[in-house]
């Protein structure tokens, strides 16, 4: 399932740059990035829940149709994340977190000491894979996706024609995972921080 959710938002990403294949000015970049992934805690209905801090990484392919506007396609993982759950009693759930999402992107038309700001916004889903191991794991829990919105914005510094630097901050909103199990669900919503920084590959 993960993979196919990738690849179907690598084929959006893809179908609007072939869409734009008559404008000038456009260029491609595949970027990968280490990235934090710090969430919000929360409470709803009586469950109160946290997720450790952790960290993975994040691949991008972005098309830019001209100076200003792009179009990203980005996969992310961020590894065993412990889901918290605080109700009658403490109950733990570990999970690796992957990502797919798509975005527009608005740069800067001009740089500015050899850097190019920029914003995102679209939107995409959060899978929440148990890991299974001993101590942070409920019977009966799933693997969950979740729709999640995400917004940011970063700047590249260029260091030749083809390679830059980027240092980028995600946010994402979504509701809060309970992996099928009634007995977690807090009905919250929540807010991921995902800071990043990497290298990219322009051509």
């Amino acid at each position: 399932m993960i993979r196919k959710i990738a690849v179907a938002t690598l084929l959006g990403v893809l179908l609007c740059a072939s869409a734009a294949m008559a404008q000038e000015g456009r260029w491609q970049e595949i970027s990968v990035q280490g990235t934090g992934f710090f969430t919000k805690d929360s409470s709803g209905d009586g469950i109160n829940q946290r997720a450790t801090d952790t960290g993975g990484f994040l691949l991008s392919y972005r098309y830019h149709f001209n100076r200003w506007l792009a179009a990203d396609g980005s996969y992310g993982y961020a590894r065993n994340s412990q889901q918290n759950f605080t109700s009658s009693g403490p109950l733990s759930v570990q999970a690796n977190v992957h990502q797919a999402t798509g975005a527009l992107v608005v740069t800067a038309p001009h740089r500015i000491f050899r850097l190019s700001p920029y914003v995102l916004a679209g939107a995409g889903t959060l899978v929440f894979d148990p890991t299974g191991n001993a101590g942070g794991f409920v019977s009966g829990a799933q693997s969950q996706a979740k729709a999640a919105f995400v917004y940011g914005g970063g700047a590249d510094y260029e260091l030749t024609k083809h390679f830059t630097l980027r240092a980028e901050y995600r946010g994402f909103v979504y509701e809060r995972p309970d992996f099928d199990l009634a007995t977690l669900n807090s009905g919250a919503t929540t807010h991921t921080a995902q800071p990043s920084a990497g290298i990219v590959f322009r051509f």
